[in-house]
């Protein structure tokens, strides 16, 4: 019987350690995000092959989407909303900035960001870059991003890619503001760039 109860309070023991440490480190995340700008620092290119890092976001307000050029509809469909709404809040392209960050940069080549981005808009940039430093930037601005082999049979053969689908929103500064989610109401993403502007 004791030796129970000494094992039920090193159990609890370990559980409220647990959950103090996972409360710190929410808790930093949280102030992470309210605090400084969103994300880590970076040494990318763009889809021209110029260099870009993180001072680009953090210059005018941005709308920041993360995804490939191989996507079947997400993708295509989230540029082409994208476009359609910032014609709408800064329709002279001075008031913001719109990246579209590729999670598949072996494919996805700064020549192939620029045909695929430039046939669809404008007004958003492509990014890409070396796959290390890209999943760099893809854990520090907490996107989900997963190789998923299209046979499973063939892990090396053709491929998917699972990602988040919401576009980010960050102001002036760099922070985060909120998120534009896949197939969210035209009008409510509209506003939701307004007030970012706005600030």
């Amino acid at each position: 019987m004791k030796k129970a109860s000494i094992i039920i309070w090193i159990a609890i023991l370990l559980l409220a350690g647990f959950l103090g440490w996972f409360t710190l480190e929410y808790t930093r995340d949280k102030q992470q995000v309210a605090d400084g700008p969103y994300g880590v620092p970076f040494q990318l290119v763009d889809q021209t092959g110029k260099p870009i890092t993180e001072a680009a976001f953090r210059d005018k307000p941005t709308a920041l989407f993360f995804g490939y050029t191989h996507c079947p509809d997400v993708c295509p469909t989230t540029l082409f909303e994208m476009d359609g709404w910032l014609q709408k809040v800064d329709p002279d392209g001075t008031k913001m900035h719109a990246y579209f960050v590729t999670v598949d940069p072996q494919r996805d080549t700064p020549q192939i960001m620029n045909d695929y981005v430039s046939n669809v808009s404008k007004r958003i940039t492509g990014i890409s870059g070396d796959p290390a430093r890209i999943a760099e930037v893809v854990r520090g601005f907490r996107i989900y991003a997963k190789k998923v082999p299209i046979d499973p049979a063939k892990p090396d053969g053709d491929y998917t890619m699972d990602h988040t689908a919401s576009v980010f929103l960050l102001n002036n500064g760099g922070r985060f503001k909120g998120t534009i989610a896949y197939g969210e109401d035209g009008d409510v993403a509209v506003k939701k760039l307004e007030n970012l502007i706005k600030g």
